[in-house]
């Protein structure tokens, strides 16, 4: 089972990064990024960072320009088509309540079958969040350490003596993952118990010493999974249901159910370009403990609320969860048990995690202090869910970021988009600008400027981003998009509206 978990705000293993730039994993230092943007969505689970089938960018349609509930639910309807999207389930938490409860689209193609608000979807690697919960409610109870070794619930493993449930919680252990591909390979078509699965992958050569290094595997999440049951004398499911499902008011999940059962969507994959098809899934057992959760995104959002209203974990164990792991060398990782955690620049914490299994794709995002919350379910796995995520998420942001300072005149992209026609043309009304920065741009400089500029044309998208104070001013990031290039602009706005800076440089 694939995941999508955070690694610079909100990357994954398998590859992390943003969805146009996969990139390794590796530990980072939990520092503020350099956007106010509280997340970095993951790379897919399955598939390759864009849909294949999907129609070009110019047909998506754009994002609401505000945070309202009816237009972002008729912009998610009109761009399904357009991102190649066979079925949705989304989910947003505004302010500690559910807004949108919908799906989309299809759950089965042929015959048709429409997505409803509590059609479960499988979510994959999202399930590990609730084993580790899990996890630590057992913990409280004294019923396990988190500092227990895997020695003493299997002897036999690899390094079982030198490697903590926590290790396992937080992917520092150094065992393989047993799911290190984005398809279905023919080992894993075939039923398996999960003991077997352990033993097949968790009696290796570790991948490093325990503790030096963050790296995704489901592994660590399957031994945690029969801890569990071990512990507790009961199957997995049962004690997810007992634990999580029925207290959080989850009446629209399930834990691995049986093939067949009413009601579950049935999952589609493409391949170079080609409509979807049926995929096919992992063999029963597989997905044990790392995922195996099929659940709506109504119900998502509400063990997010749980979660975060401290309905589920103790107030020190919610710390422990959310709490990014750090290894031996003192680097911390933007990890923590079972979530990914980060930092943004308004010093908020995110929680953040994706899941892919064959045919299925989801993500999930958290802002705990807003109480906020967008989940985004699909049942096409090479269809990234990941971009919507984080378009509802900016409009979320913008609800709750104020502004930096109380700016006179118009808005910081109307000043940036005039201002930078006025460097094209040669001519500026310097009554705009700062005393500095009017004597800093000569009339040699403006010339030479707009002998440059010009040639550009009009920008085809202006966007601003990261506005924060500095030194009394309002300081922004313009990004300009070109037909043939993309250009940045580092803007800084006094009180009074005056610019003080508008530095232009390649991004």
């Amino acid at each position: 089972m694939k995941v999508n978990v955070p690694c610079l705000l909100f990357a994954a293993c398998i590859g992390c990064g943003a969805p146009a730039t996969p990139a390794p994993c590796t530990p980072q230092t939990v520092a503020p990024p350099a956007t106010a943007q509280p997340l970095s969505p993951p790379a897919n689970a399955i598939a390759p960072p864009s849909a294949p089938n999907a129609a070009s960018t110019s047909s998506v349609p754009a994002p609401p320009a505000t945070f309202d509930v009816a237009a972002i639910d008729d912009y998610i309807a009109r761009q399904m088509p357009a991102r190649g999207f066979v079925g949705l389930s989304v989910a947003i938490v505004k302010d500690g309540a559910i807004v949108l409860d919908k799906g989309y689209g299809q759950s089965h193609l042929a015959p048709d079958g429409p997505v409803h608000a509590d059609t479960p979807f499988l979510i994959g690697s999202i399930t590990k969040q609730f084993v580790a919960a899990i996890v630590l409610l057992l913990a409280d109870e004294k019923k396990l350490s988190l500092s227990d070794k895997v020695a003493k619930y299997f002897p036999d493993l690899t390094r079982a003596a030198d490697i903590t449930l926590y290790d396992l919680m937080t992917h520092v252990s150094g065992y393989p993952d047993d799911y290190p591909l984005d398809f279905v390979d023919r080992e894993m078509k075939a039923p398996i118990a999960p003991d077997e699965c352990i033993a097949r992958f968790a009696k290796r050569p570790l991948d490093f010493e325990p503790r030096t290094r963050f790296s995704y595997s489901s592994t660590g999440y399957k031994i945690l999974g029969r801890v569990i049951e071990k512990v507790t004398g009961k199957p997995l499911g049962a004690v997810i249901e007992e634990r999580i499902f029925r207290p959080v008011g989850m009446a629209h999940s399930f834990y691995l159910p049986k093939a067949g059962v009413a009601g579950l969507p049935t999952g589609y994959t493409s391949f170079a370009m080609g409509p979807p098809e049926e995929a096919d899934p992992e063999g029963r057992g597989w997905l044990f403990g790392s995922s195996g959760i099929y659940a709506s995104a109504g119900d998502i959002a509400r063990w997010s609320l749980a979660l975060m209203s401290g309905k589920v974990l103790a107030p020190a164990t919610y710390k422990l969860f959310s709490t990014p792991r750090r290894l031996a060398d003192g680097r911390v990782t933007t990890y923590a048990c079972g979530i990914g955690a980060s930092t943004n620049r308004a010093g908020d914490e995110a929680l953040t995690h994706g899941g892919g299994d064959s045919g299925f794709r989801g993500a999930e995002w958290m802002l705990p202090r807003t109480r906020s919350a967008v989940v985004v379910l699909s049942n096409r796995d090479d269809a990234d869910p990941w971009a919507l995520l984080t378009e509802i998420v900016t409009l979320l942001n913008k609800e709750h970021v104020p502004p930096p300072l109380k700016v006179a005149g118009p808005p910081a992209e109307d000043v940036a988009r005039s201002l930078f026609a006025a460097m094209q043309s040669g001519q500026i009304d310097r009554s705009r600008l700062g005393e500095e920065f009017n004597v800093f741009l000569t009339d040699g400089k403006l010339q030479g400027a707009a002998a440059r500029l010009r040639p550009l044309g009009t920008p085809t998208g202006i966007h601003v981003e990261g506005a924060h104070e500095r030194g009394g001013m309002e300081a922004c990031t313009v990004h300009f998009t070109f037909a043939t290039t993309k250009l940045d602009a580092v803007m800084y706005r006094s009180v009074d509206g005056k610019v003080q800076q508008f530095v232009i440089e390649k991004p």
